[in-house]
Formats: C-alpha cells, structure tokens, sequence
C-alpha cells in the first residue's frame, strides 16, 4: 500500500501534463498532501499559531510549486489521533504533522531530549540546536526513521493549578502533575509529585474532573485549550522557564524523497522560513498567556534564575541521569545539549 503510493506520487509529479493542467488553475493539484496536528483549528490568519503555521505552509507550497502541490490541513487530531500521528508519518501514511517531538519518545527514547527539563533555557539556545552537530545528528536519527524536520519550532510552557500554585519544587508534593514528557515526570517525581500522561489536547477534562490537580504545557496550549477556566494560578514561562519543548513541523521521508529536486528544495526552504514565525509567536504567547489568565482572575507567578535552578538540579539528577543511560546516541545527544550555551 505504502509502496504503491510513493510510485503514484513519484508518477504524477514527474508528469508534465498533469503539472501544467494544475498550473492553468484546475480545481485539483496533481497531489494534495495532508497535513495533521492536534491543535485547534482556525484560519490562516487567527487562532492557534501552530495551526496558522500549517496553514501558511498550505498555501505558500501551492503558490511556490505553480500549483503542482496543494496540502490540506486537519486540525485537532480530526484526521487521526494524537500520539499516532509520528508512525503514520513515519511509515508514509501520513505526510506532514506538527508534533511533540516527545510524544514519539515511547517509540523512539532518545526524541525525549526535545523536552528535557532545564536543559533548554532559551528560544536563542534552542534555534542554536538545528545547525550544530547535535542537531545534524538528531536529523540524521529522525531520517533514519524515516522522518524529516522541516522546521524547528520551540515552545516554552508554563504550569497551570487547580488550586495549589506550582512555582518552587515543594509545592508539586502530593499534587498530580502533567508534566509533558518522561523525563518531566521524573523530575516532578522527585519533587513528591504523581504525574498522568495526558495529551495537551485532553487536559481541560483531565483538570475539570479533578484527575489532574496541575499541569505543565506550552503557553500557546495554555492559551489555545482554555484552561483558565479550570486553574485558578499559573506560572508562566515568559522571561524564565525549565520547560522548553521542540515541537517540529514533520514530513514522511517516503513522500519526501518521491518528489522532484525542485519541490524538495522549496518544501526545506519554506520550512525554514516558518522557524521565525514559530518562535515570534511562540515568544507573543509567553506574554499573551499571563493577560489571559490574570483577566479569568487566576494568580500569576513567574520564575526567576534561581527557582530555575532548583528545578534543574533535581532533573540533573534523575531525568538527564536516567536519559543518558537509555543508548549511546542519548548519551551523546545530551552531551552535545550541554555544551550549546548562548548569552
């Protein structure tokens, strides 16, 4: 089936006929990919910036390739669920999704780097990652996987109470946390804390019912799945923050490598491009977040260096510990994180 598929999208794209119809305005492209995530779903101008982002790709695909390639996105885990969006792209069945690099760390440990607690503590020290030799090394694992990065989006996150605000360690003994990833959890573990393993997408129930006392995500979801309606404080990751998650614009290798030279140059170049509307938004919502829930009445509390480097200790201890003994390659990856140090 899979194969069959790449010879139909290798077959279309090489046909002239076909391109040229598509470019003389058809109603259909010769191919039309399908791009997934599990984010809300709005226009290319407002809403979740995750979603504008696969909308943007959308339409800049079409109007750079003349027609020849249209995408089709599928918001809020429609096309299918969230945690199984990285095999299909793996495997070729789904071509593009904007996902949690972490979520695919059940599969894959060594993707948990992409959310590892107080390693990452800056969207400058995060961009630095794709054109080092970590980031080489981590694209060249991912290909090998049959997945291709397209754009390295970045995400600091905040925590969001029921009641009990989170800001030093203490406070997260007996509550039951969302932390976002293992590697999270194991620091809150630490800390006295029960975590749950919740998508973000599924955490106003969590909280709602109470299964959830408090929960760690990015200020975008934060924001985007209205959890101000259920928390009564947040601490934000504007200026400070331990929780910087890699949440990457992602496409099959299959479908990739099936198309021309000239679609592959513009699809890397248009993924590039998106990277600085990801963090400009990204950064927009650390701030926006804080209004939000201030306005809904809830408490606002911010980290400073200090508190960051309470938390970092303990995730020194457990989750980069437990991490670097998981293979070789996360060894080396986290070694490489370390070294990556931007003022």
């Amino acid at each position: 089936m899979i194969f069959s598929r790449r010879n139909i999208l290798a077959a279309t794209l090489a046909a002239p006929g076909v391109v040229a119809f598509a470019r003389l305005g058809s109603a259909a492209a010769a191919l039309t990919l399908k791009i997934s995530h599990q984010f809300p779903g709005g226009t290319i101008d407002e809403g979740d910036f995750r979603d504008r982002l696969c909308r943007k790709f959308a339409a800049e695909l079409e109007k750079r390739t003349g027609g020849a390639i249209a995408a089709q996105v599928y918001p809020n885990s429609s096309l299918m669920k969230t945690v199984a969006q990285f095999s299909a792209v793996r495997k070729g069945a789904l071509d593009i999704s904007l996902y949690p690099m972490p979520y695919a760390g059940g599969e894959y440990p060594e993707l948990n780097i992409g959310l590892m607690p107080g390693l990452v503590s800056s969207y400058l020290q995060g961009a630095a990652w794709k054109n080092s030799l970590l980031g080489q090394k981590l694209s060249a694992f991912m290909a090998e996987k049959g997945v291709v990065i397209l754009s390295w989006v970045w995400q600091a996150g905040g925590v969001v109470s029921r009641s009990t605000p989170t800001v030093n360690p203490p406070d997260a003994k007996g509550l039951k946390i969302r932390g976002g990833s293992r590697e999270v959890d194991m620091m809150f573990q630490a800390a006295g804390a029960t975590t749950l393993t919740t998508p973000s997408n599924e955490l106003y129930a969590a909280m709602q019912t109470g299964a959830c006392d408090a929960a760690t995500t990015s200020s975008t979801s934060l924001i985007s799945f209205r959890l101000e309606e259920v928390a009564k404080s947040l601490t934000t990751g504007r200026g400070k923050s331990y929780w910087f998650m890699l949440e990457p614009l992602i496409m099959s290798k299959q479908i990739f490598d099936a198309m021309p030279k000239a679609h592959q140059d513009i699809v890397v170049a248009l993924g590039a491009e998106l990277e600085q509307f990801g963090t400009k938004e990204a950064m927009a919502d650390d701030q926006k977040v804080a209004e939000v829930y201030a306005k809904k009445g809830a408490k606002v509390f911010d980290l400073d260096e200090a508190i960051v480097d309470k938390w970092r200790a303990i995730a020194r201890e457990t989750a980069w510990k437990d991490y670097a003994r998981k293979t070789p390659l996360s060894a080396d990856l986290l070694k490489l994180a370390e070294q990556i140090q931007v003022s």
